[in-house]
């Protein structure tokens, strides 16, 4: 998306999640009836019938779901408001002789897909990797003549970062650094940032820019992994919205699970269900028809059996659970999550537009200080949803 686009395509969606937010703001999971059952009685009716298979299977194509209205209108329009294009890309060099051992096949694939999509007017000169971790981005991009720095706060991730790079006999320093505190930035780096979580690519935003970098890029992250309660928006276009975001609706566009296995499937849905029938028992025994949150638990938590389970947690919360029907609230919990999960298929209409906004608000805020900027995909979805990436220059 050229920068010319940014704005006007920023305000549509505006529109369009203010219009709407009566459907992607209850949270099904914690509310046994949603506001706008009752206003869409059809709809509801339909999506709670559905199994817990039915709503895995739309997961990630929700709006291919044949629903009653006004799903299917809802669909569209927000498969038009958050298309985007595919960035240009070009093939790397090759990578020298094994600098992606020890990097997982999925990540190295996102490492290449995001390097192939770099494309600045000027060569860099000194790579930032951002939150590097072990730095393997940052060595992939590296090249004759050019230097790289890699900030990361473990110090572990640091050594062993430090320890590949001498291995590969390449030009680069690893440093250990708390993004948040001071640091040191100046115009003749190129900062880079794969996945960096919230508040973090935020602050190299604002630092990059004061610091008058020529050029960068990001692929945001975990949006809701802020300090703030309600998102603060950086450009002056979305900081004219109405819309007010809690961390609770941040979290929405990261609730898309292209990338987990069997196992780990298993394991989210077995700990989601065991919660609800859990939350049947809190509301009986409290005689308070509302959600009680919970603490997170270990996954150990699930070798236990369902009575168990929920004894502790009482405990936990200062109740007792007597002698129930173990097997029936188990049982409920199950059921509930396959409405849960059917009735959550609404929101997730809304979870690519939503990210879309906060991804398009971080090119503003560059734009308006005076970068040329592009908004585009640089892979697949099913390689890794948070595929959006942002690429700034200026002269």
């Amino acid at each position: 998306m050229p920068a010319r686009d940014v704005e006007a395509r920023l305000r549509a969606l505006d529109a369009f999640l203010i219009e709407h937010q009566g459907l992607w703001r209850p949270r099904p999971f914690t509310q046994r009836q949603l506001p706008w059952e009752s206003e869409h009685p059809e709809l509801a009716q339909w999506l709670r019938q559905r199994s817990l298979a039915d709503a895995e299977a739309s997961h990630n194509q929700p709006h291919d779901l044949p629903a009653p209205a006004p799903f299917p209108q809802l669909a569209l329009q927000a498969l038009q408001l958050s298309t985007v294009d595919k960035l240009p890309a070009q093939p790397l060099q090759p990578a020298a002789h094994r600098l992606n051992v020890d990097v997982p096949g999925r990540k190295w694939q996102q490492i290449e897909a995001f390097g192939a999509a770099l494309h600045f007017a000027q060569t860099p000169g000194h790579w930032l990797d951002w939150c590097a971790g072990k730095g393997h981005l940052g060595r992939r991009l590296l090249h004759a003549g050019q230097r790289l720095t890699c900030l990361e706060h473990d110090p572990a991730l640091v050594a062993s970062g430090q320890a590949l790079s001498d291995h590969h006999r390449l030009p680069v320093t690893h440093r250990l650094q708390d993004v948040m505190a001071d640091v040191a930035i100046s115009a003749e780096h190129t900062p880079v940032a794969l996945h960096a979580c919230g508040d973090l690519h935020v602050r190299l935003l604002h630092l990059a820019s004061a610091a008058g970098c020529k050029q960068m890029a990001l692929a945001p992250c975990c949006y809701n992994r802020i300090n703030a309660q309600v998102y603060q928006p950086l450009s002056e276009a979305a900081r004219a919205s109405t819309l007010q975001l809690s961390v609770d609706d941040l979290g929405l566009p990261l609730s898309e699970t292209v990338t987990a296995g069997k196992r780990v499937r298993l394991q989210r849905d077995t700990s989601m269900a065991r919660r609800l029938g859990f939350d049947q028992l809190q509301r009986g025994l409290r005689g308070c028809d509302e959600y009680l949150p919970t603490p997170s638990l270990p996954a150990s938590w699930l070798d236990k059996p369902f009575a168990d389970y929920c004894r502790e947690l009482a405990s936990l919360k200062g109740l007792s659970t007597g002698e129930q029907d173990w097997s029936a609230l188990e049982a409920h919990g199950w059921r509930r999550l396959a409405e849960v999960r059917n009735l959550e298929l609404v929101r997730g209409l809304f979870r690519r537009p939503l990210e879309l906004w906060l991804v398009l608000d971080r090119a503003l805020f560059l734009a308006e200080r005076g970068y040329r900027v592009a908004v585009g995909s640089f892979c697949e979805p099913t390689l890794t949803p948070r595929n959006l990436m942002v690429l700034a220059e200026r002269d």
